[in-house]
């Protein structure tokens, strides 16, 4: 299986983007989550959808707004709210926890491969066989 980070921005149209896709693939909809960091003092989130991998394929995508949207419990904002809410509406938990910043990795996609290891770890995404 392929495990693969698909970035979005993180204006409020991103957003709005993210939810769409959560709504609009809800039957193969694994986990919604929040990550929480610190950039240049500033307690920031990153937004996550992850669906499961299609019926006939091996490739499971992983959506992410990335670092752009305030931490909800320093500064409440309406980005945050929108995903809570459509967390509720789909019956999902919202999953947060926090991460090292990616700011910390020389490369993104290092970066990307240290939040798989962390969601493999946490039984959120599979063990590759």
């Amino acid at each position: 299986m392929i495990q693969r980070f698909i970035e979005l921005g993180e204006g409020f149209s991103d957003i709005y983007e993210l939810i769409e896709i959560a709504k609009r693939n809800d039957d193969r909809l694994k986990h919604m989550m929040v990550l929480h960091t610190t950039i240049n003092d500033k307690a920031m989130s990153s937004l996550i959808v992850i669906l499961n991998p299609p019926a006939e394929g091996k490739f499971q995508p992983i959506y992410i707004c990335r670092e752009g949207v305030p931490n909800h419990t320093i500064r409440p904002n309406k980005r945050f709210q929108l995903f809570a809410d459509t967390a509720k509406e789909l019956n999902k938990e919202l999953i947060q926890f926090n991460v090292k910043p990616s700011t910390l990795f020389s490369e993104k996609d290092l970066y990307f491969q240290h939040l798989i290891a962390i969601f493999r770890l946490n039984h959120y995404l599979p063990a590759l066989t």
